[in-house]
């Protein structure tokens, strides 16, 4: 089995990049369906954030064209994008998801935000049938790694964010933000996130705009502000001195005409705007204006770059972490080619077992339980030994590249039907204990070589 993933993050892409490849939440399905029905991909995820868009895959012959797919998908210049682009395989795929999901990849590290995107992304996916099997076992356990790594280091102690530190650049601005009016335009999870810290620093008063007004209503109550009707936006926006914008609009919808139009009415007053939308939702003209100050979500992370080091020795925990995670999780990968043979061999012997004990039964005469335990244990012990050596041999093959070829020399051997085999459809489903693993929990007396 083969997992890829590509993508662009605020690493290896600027904002102007990541915009092209942004996916609206209401085209990921058909996204989706485009994706596994692209040549090779049997599965697939997109996640889809400010920070990011990458695609995550699972291919049973080995090979997908990702590059292919993002050409196919957005049908514009590959150009402005493939250089950005970056490629994992197998275990560095897996290693990315997990470390995305812990926020070790994030440009807050240590931000809860990411993990709660990586679950709903997951959630869109299995919705659309994307995702079932090989991925549904590949993301239960990267928000199981996350967990572990929430509760064995302090990495998300702080309550650090995007949102408390486009609050910090804001303190910077004004100096102080006591009086000061918020105005949020898109009513999302992370502007909620900003008015709350904007109202803990002193923020006087709260204006929601959101194309759907109940959404804004709802907002506005609970910070006790005022909902505005989205088609007053330009008409009121200048009562704030803070705007948060985020509205998943494809284009700008605040451009240098509407900046000239707010600084007229407010007098020159400065305005200090955060954009955390991706596409952007201010025109980068508008910061060439004076008294207007607009952050994208590529200049938070510059700010965002002082609480690393705070977090410093945390995060080389939690990649300690990862790192044998990793490991467990690739072992447990190899183990699952053999698994349904192994099974399938257990149950073949012990169906002949318990034959051969019926067959007898009748000649042995009157058994005494001692009798009865004595020639299960001898019946199990010849069995035991018996398997010893094709599960040792299934198991380091699953380890090697011909493990395909000793599965079926095995299963040709001791005549192992194709019906008889339990496959592994709920593997995805398992918990995160080793009894209910696919390999760890066949209960098998042998081969305990791992």
């Amino acid at each position: 089995m083969t997992f890829q993933l590509i993508g662009v993050n605020h690493k290896s892409a600027p904002v102007e990049v990541r915009e092209r490849l942004n996916i609206p939440e209401s085209r990921l399905p058909h996204a989706l369906e485009s994706l596994v029905r692209h040549a090779g991909v049997s599965e697939g995820l997109i996640l889809c954030t400010c920070n990011r868009v990458e695609v995550l895959a699972h291919t049973e012959n080995g090979h997908a064209d990702l590059r292919g797919f993002l050409r196919e998908y957005f049908r514009g210049e590959p150009a402005t994008y493939e250089a950005y682009l970056y490629e994992f395989r197998e275990r560095e795929a897996i290693r990315h998801l997990f470390r995305v999901a812990a926020s070790l990849d994030s440009m807050v590290v240590g931000e809860p935000q990411i993990l709660g995107q990586v679950k709903e992304a997951y959630a869109v996916a299995r919705a659309a049938g994307a995702v079932h099997s090989h991925l549904d076992y590949l993301l239960t356990r990267a928000f199981a790694v996350a967990k572990r790594i929430r509760t064995e280091t302090s990495i998300g102690s702080s309550a650090v964010s995007v949102a408390s530190v486009a609050v910090d650049l804001a303190k910077r601005i004004f100096g102080s933000l006591s009086g000061k009016h918020v105005y949020l335009v898109g009513a999302g999870k992370m502007s909620e996130l900003a008015a709350r810290h904007l109202l803990a620093h002193g923020a006087a008063s709260i204006f929601v705009a959101n194309r759907t007004h109940e959404r804004a209503v709802y907002l506005a109550d609970k910070f006790h502000g005022e909902a505005i009707l989205f088609e007053q936006l330009y008409d009121t926006c200048d009562r704030a001195d803070i705007v948060i914008t985020s509205t998943g609009a494809p284009h700008a919808i605040f451009r240098r005409e509407h900046g000239e139009l707010f600084l007229s009415r407010r007098k020159n007053r400065p305005m200090f705007f955060i954009d955390i939308a991706v596409p952007r939702d201010v025109d980068p003209e508008m910061n060439k204006l004076d008294g207007i100050f607009v952050y994208d979500i590529d200049d938070l992370q510059q700010a965002a770059s002082s609480h690393l080091s705070d977090r410093k020795q945390e995060a080389d925990r939690a990649e300690d972490i990862i790192n044998v995670e990793v490991d467990r999780f690739h072992e447990r990968l190899q183990t699952l080619t053999v698994t349904p043979t192994i099974v399938s061999l257990q149950d073949q012997l012990e169906t002949i077992r318990q034959a051969e004990i019926d067959r007898v039964r009748g000649r042995l005469g009157q058994l005494s339980p001692e009798q009865e335990l004595a020639i299960d244990a001898l019946t199990r012990g010849i069995v035991n030994k018996i398997m010893h050596t094709p599960v040792a041999a299934l198991k380091s093959a699953a380890k090697e590249s011909e493990a395909t070829a000793v599965v079926d020399v095995v299963r040709r051997i001791f005549n192992l039907k194709e019906e008889n085999q339990r496959t592994n459809k709920q593997k995805g489903k398992q918990s995160n204990d080793e009894s209910s693993d696919p390999v760890f929990g066949l209960g098998l007396d042998i081969g305990k070589d791992r």
